[in-house]
């Protein structure tokens, strides 16, 4: 099967040993994006408010770059730090994905993200291979 790893300076850069995204069998595999600013590398804001649209304009940053766009994604997985966060998370994630066409999503809360961020959000979107 055929693989291209994907990168943009759009996104931040990864901080470990891992891919922004991969796009194999007509699919875009993206690793999770956090709320952190692609120019500085410093995390956006402390609040969930702040800090989901940075999480969001990263997962498209990432996308964009590897042929894809929100409208083309099938799936999300979306980590918070608290579970009360939920219904904001839904306000701003119906910004980005609106329509007809709505991924599947799963929403986990979890102990603890990397640099301490309040949400991690990670897809897969169908792309042609580029």
């Amino acid at each position: 099967m055929e693989r291209k790893t994907v990168r943009t300076g759009k996104a931040p850069a990864a901080i470990g040993p891992y891919a922004q995204a991969n796009i194999a069998g007509g699919f875009i595999f993206t690793s999770g994006q956090i709320p952190l600013d692609p120019a500085s590398g410093e995390m956006v804001g402390t609040t969930i408010e702040e800090q989901a649209p940075r999480a969001f304009e990263n997962l498209r940053a990432v996308l964009e770059a590897g042929g894809a766009s929100l409208g083309d994604v099938v799936k999300t997985t979306v980590y918070l730090k608290d579970m009360g966060h939920f219904s904001k998370v839904n306000e701003i994630y119906a910004g980005y994905f609106g329509g007809a066409m709505l991924p599947s999503r799963s929403a986990v809360e979890v102990s603890r993200l990397p640099k301490d961020a309040l949400i991690e959000i990670e897809a897969i979107a169908a792309v042609s291979m580029v």
